[in-house]
């Protein structure tokens, strides 16, 4: 006899399980396996509502933004769009792996649906041509979900094997400030430069200069 959908297994329920495995395993051990165990069900039965991993990626690139505020309208484009980006990153940074699972991949779920439409409505009533407004909101995903990934990433083998990244960049500035001034002056000089900003500093400055060249385009 062909088997039949389970009438309580959704594709919601699938998103919100798969959530629950990815904040425990990690996105490397996400599996249907796993979410299929995760609602009590055999893998089989998942494949009447996705088809494959990547589909489940696909409802988790739109779970992972459930949590999602949008930023209070004050009639100013540029601190609405730098809010935007500093919600954004800090909601991937809540949730275990949540920008490896959205970089690169355009949900169409309606959560992000719903935060397209209201970026999308702020930048065109800001004065941005259609194409720029895609433009600018493409960009801001982008920035962040890069910055978070980099931010997640060892800095260096020291913080992979469990040493603090503060740690690790202070002894990637004793490198630069031993190295010979008169082969690499520029590495010697901005050791402090390169290795002191912490990351809300960091993250703040590519920010603000990506709204500065959105500016220009309204000047």
């Amino acid at each position: 006899m062909a088997q039949t959908p389970s009438r309580a297994l959704t594709r919601e329920c699938i998103a919100a399980a798969a959530l629950r495995v990815l904040e425990r395993e990690g996105l490397a051990g996400l599996s249907m396996r796993k979410v299929a165990a995760e609602v009590g069900a055999q893998a089989a039965s998942l494949y009447w509502h996705v088809r494959n991993k990547e589909e489940i990626l696909d409802l988790l690139g739109d779970a992972v933004i459930a949590d999602a505020e949008l930023p209070p309208r004050t009639g100013d484009w540029r601190e609405e769009y730098l809010e935007y980006g500093r919600r954004y990153r800090a909601l991937l940074l809540a949730k275990r792996d949540a920008a490896k699972v959205v970089a690169g991949r355009l949900s169409t779920g309606p959560r992000v649906l719903a935060v397209l439409e209201d970026q999308l409505d702020r930048l065109r009533a800001a004065g941005f041509t259609d194409a720029d407004a895609a433009m600018a909101s493409y960009l801001l995903s982008a920035y962040v979900q890069g910055f978070v990934l980099q931010e997640q990433s060892p800095l260096s083998a020291a913080e992979a094997a469990g040493a603090g990244r503060g740690q690790a960049a202070r002894a990637a500035g004793d490198v630069f400030r031993a190295l010979p001034a008169e082969d690499y002056p520029n590495l010697v000089a901005l050791a402090d430069d390169l290795v002191d900003p912490d990351m809300d500093t960091r993250f703040e400055f590519g920010l603000q200069r990506i709204a500065d060249g959105l500016a220009a385009l309204l000047g």
